[in-house]
């Protein structure tokens, strides 16, 4: 499963157009807040009694959400043991320099400026779903997610 949070639908649309054309066919559950990933990886509030032990195998998180900002949910999944080791891509539009060090300060897997050309975002897309859903070894502890 892939945890996509993005608020931006048009953005949402892309994302998932790249994922099929690249024929990633995981399983994608889309948040589009800051507060409802939380809820989402941690069972809580509108995904209370979700199974918490089925936990994506790579999250896709931008970083200018409503309610609570990429960052605070960064440093959020950080913190918990249950979801500290998570591969977490972030995937925005900010090229902003602060938004990169903070984002590697807080403990990102990898930081991709999303392209604004469909076909650069398609490449992007299936570069990175090869390397994290493919190629990446998770933890022992992360298998069977």
């Amino acid at each position: 499963m892939i945890l996509l949070v993005e608020d931006n639908a048009d953005d949402e649309a892309l994302t998932l157009r790249a994922l099929k054309r690249n024929n990633i066919l995981n399983t994608v559950e889309v948040v589009r807040d800051g507060a409802e990933a939380l809820d989402f990886l941690f069972g809580t509030g509108s995904h209370a009694g979700r199974d918490t032990s089925v936990m994506p195998e790579v999250v896709l998180l931008d970083l200018n959400l409503p309610k609570l900002n990429g960052l605070d949910v960064l440093k959020r999944l950080r913190e918990d043991e249950r979801t500290r080791l998570l591969p977490v891509v972030v995937l925005t539009i900010s090229n902003e320099d602060h938004d990169k060090v903070e984002s590697y300060r807080l403990g990102c897997n990898s930081y991709i400026r999303k392209p604004v050309d469909f076909l650069q975002f398609s490449e992007a897309i299936r570069q990175l779903g090869v390397y994290w859903l493919v190629l990446n070894q998770p933890p022992p502890q992360q298998r069977g997610c």
